[in-house]
């Protein structure tokens, strides 16, 4: 199967997590990631430049209408849900929070599997409430591969568990082996280039 993107819902407990991921991705990486990551809307702290400074690959704020690029790691802005159009561009919206949360996780995956399908990947990691289990079923549902951090090695297991919960995830694995599979996900793409 070719892969076309990786979406990733994180919350507490993520920064380490996916710095642990995303430090072992090559800066060619074949597929855009773009993830989720709860923060407060006053974090004075730039994550974008925090994580950049541990990785190859290139780590951006995604842009209302910018076009979603290969090789490029987005994240939401704080307080800002993030969409995916048709068109494959960013969409920002100030809509009420989904499960006590915006960014959504939720609205995230479930945009992002209309538009890719069965050729997406989506991944849940640490957190402390249920957002990202509703898109993992919408993910599923459409044929994309589905994947939560083992809520054992999770420092708040409450997210990924909610996720296993709805029946839609297909692996379950620590961070490393998540980095591992996202790493052959993209070595099988090139493969077949």
């Amino acid at each position: 199967m070719q892969y076309e993107a990786v979406v990733i819902g994180v919350s507490a407990g993520g920064l380490m997590v996916l710095s642990g991921i995303l430090k072992e991705l090559p800066g060619d990486y074949p597929m855009p990631l773009i993830v989720i990551q709860h923060r407060s809307k006053d974090e004075r702290t730039l994550l974008e430049e925090v994580l950049q400074d541990k990785c190859v690959i290139s780590i951006r704020q995604a842009n209302e209408k910018e076009r979603i690029d290969r090789s490029k790691v987005y994240f939401a802005p704080p307080d800002y849900h993030l969409l995916i159009e048709r068109d494959h561009t960013f969409s920002l919206t100030c809509d009420d929070p989904v499960n006590f949360s915006r960014p959504s996780i939720d609205l995230l995956f479930e945009t992002a599997s209309e538009v890719y399908k069965d050729k997406l990947v989506a991944v849940i990691l640490t957190g402390a409430n249920r957002d990202g289990a509703e898109g993992i079923r919408a993910v599923r549902q459409r044929g994309g591969l589905t994947i939560a951090q083992d809520p054992a090695t999770a420092l708040f297991p409450d997210m990924p568990r909610a996720a296993i919960d709805t029946g839609s995830v297909q692996h379950i694995l620590n961070a490393a082996k998540i980095k591992d599979l996202l790493l052959q996900l993209a070595k099988n793409r090139t493969d077949h280039a």
